[in-house]
């Protein structure tokens, strides 16, 4: 078994070039702030160009889901990060070489460096054939690091770096200080009368005296004087520091490439793990969907919006879940019903499990079955821009008209509320040609909208309806249910879009 990437089954499945912009559907689904979320403080390891890249090939999918599943394993996990944790502290160390000065207390940072990635390595090695892995990427990986650790090119590496670390603890020295004059000679077995004196003198010591010993720095610069010391300790055991300085450059590539991307792209997996344990805490659930690029009947149970979710948790709120299925020729939900009761958050919560799905992260819900789509688009309601002297209808008909030309029956689309800047009547004709194209297309949908006449236009059309407390119609529930489009929610959303509830009336009345 061969190891290219823990992230990727093949070498030419892998990123080509990184993108470091986001997928302009982002915002809109808030997958924006979920990727935010996800990688606070991470920075180091970059790994946004990954959440920005969904894959084609659902091999490679599962590849990471089982990936996912072995790191379930609390023990593998936490050698994982201990791990991690120690090449942070070697590449602190190179870090901290690459700002000094003087060149053998570069090369000391840079031997310390190889020694913490040595000793990470063998650990990592060793702990890894303690447990049983089932992932193709662990057990290759797992594989690799067996013979690398085992390789002529590492034992020696390891080796001489024991061997240079115990010379250096062999260097002794002794400074004669006499005014502005410093005089360095071998350590010869002097007599330390410290001891002595400390002792003679105790008798005298009345309470609490002030320390008069000197105190050395913390902070790892050298000064001039420090440093023109090592110099002369050098002359003392050049033997020793000729072999430093030949060991810290025939090793400046020490670092395994492969073992390097290891370290960054199992993040990928600790940070999103880590962000829904935040979930599960709180009860929520969370699976490994079912994913293929041919069969469209999909379904989530007991899904949510992670970013509200997110959001909500934080503020000690309770999070409400929701069912959805297509089957048969079923393609596109139509979801209708109050404002405010959820339709936006359905429709961006279908879209942030198939992106998620995609990379091959487990997503909110029960169970799932979703679609590898070859392109995901949104149209939501955006603000007008006085630069293209576009009015909001045009600006919405070009966008939509983008979409459609660019779409294919493997994309999705998701939309929310267009053509609320015209008339009833011609919202209806618009939304209805525009799904037209879409049934024409047999890709999945979801339309968010207050045309409940869209919700029959066709076989492959569902209705979806937010509901409310049947008590108290004022009060929403979030559910999103499967059932017919009522027409109440349209004449309740238009009286409040224009201050004609009975309570606006009675506001005004009174005024």
């Amino acid at each position: 078994m061969i190891f290219h990437s823990i992230l990727f089954k093949r070498t030419e499945d892998s990123i080509k070039e990184e993108t470091l912009e986001a997928p302009i559907f982002f915002v809109d689904l808030n997958l924006d702030q979920i990727i935010d979320a996800i990688t606070a403080g991470k920075e180091e390891y970059n790994l946004k160009p990954f959440f920005y890249t969904s894959l084609n090939d659902s091999d490679t999918i599962n590849y990471r889901h089982e990936i996912m599943r072995d790191l379930e394993n609390d023990t593998l996990f936490d050698h994982i990060k201990s791990f991690a944790q120690n090449m942070r502290t070697m590449r602190g160390h190179l870090a901290q070489a690459d700002k000094l000065y003087y060149k053998y207390q570069k090369e000391r940072w840079f031997l310390d460096a190889v020694e913490i990635y040595c000793e990470a390595v063998n650990c990592l090695a060793d702990e890894l054939t303690r447990i049983d892995l089932k992932s193709r990427g662990f057990l290759a990986f797992r594989e690799y690091l067996t013979d690398y650790t085992q390789s002529q090119h590492f034992t020696s590496l390891l080796a001489e770096t024991k061997k240079l670390k115990a010379d250096l603890a062999t260097v002794k020295y002794c400074l004669l200080i006499k005014g502005n004059r410093i005089k360095v000679r071998k350590y010869e077995a002097d007599i330390d009368y410290s001891v002595e004196v400390e002792k003679t003198f105790a008798r005298f010591k009345q309470g609490a005296v002030k320390d008069y010993r000197a105190q050395f720095s913390t902070w790892p610069d050298m000064n001039h004087v420090e440093a023109k010391v090592l110099e002369l300790v050098a002359q003392l055991y050049p033997d020793i520091f000729w072999h430093l300085d030949n060991y810290c450059e025939e090793n400046s590539n020490y670092l395994d490439e492969k073992i390097a991307a290891f370290d960054r792209e199992i993040q990928f997996y600790i940070a999103y793990l880590e962000y829904v344990a935040i979930f599960k805490r709180k009860g929520l659930k969370f699976c490994y969907p079912q994913v293929s690029n041919t069969c469209k009947e999909v379904y989530d149970y007991e899904g949510f919006d992670l970013a509200l979710a997110y959001k909500l948790i934080s503020e000690g709120s309770s999070v409400v879940c929701n069912d959805f299925y297509l089957k048969g020729k079923e393609r596109i939900f139509i979801v209708t019903g109050p404002n405010q009761g959820g339709k936006t958050t359905f429709a961006r919560t279908f879209g942030q499990l198939h992106y998620l799905a995609s990379l091959g992260c487990p997503v909110p819900g029960r169970e799932a079955r979703l679609f590898l789509f070859n392109k995901l688009f949104t149209h939501f309601e955006k603000e007008e821009n006085i630069k293209n002297l576009r009015g909001k209808l045009q600006d919405d008909l070009i966008r939509i008209h983008d979409i459609l030309s660019q779409s294919t029956s493997n994309s999705i689309i998701i939309m929310n509320e267009i053509f609320t800047s015209t008339t009833l009547k011609d919202a209806i004709y618009l939304s209805q040609k525009v799904m037209e194209r879409i049934i024409q297309l047999d890709l999945l949908c979801v339309c968010v909208t207050f045309i409940d006449e869209l919700a029959s236009l066709s076989d492959k059309t569902v209705s979806m309806v937010s509901t409310v407390v049947p008590e108290n119609p004022a009060l929403r529930t979030y559910k999103i249910v499967r059932k017919p489009a009522d027409g109440l929610s349209y004449a309740i959303s238009i009286a409040e879009k224009y201050r004609l509830t009975y309570s606006c009336l009675k506001e005004r009345i009174k005024l």
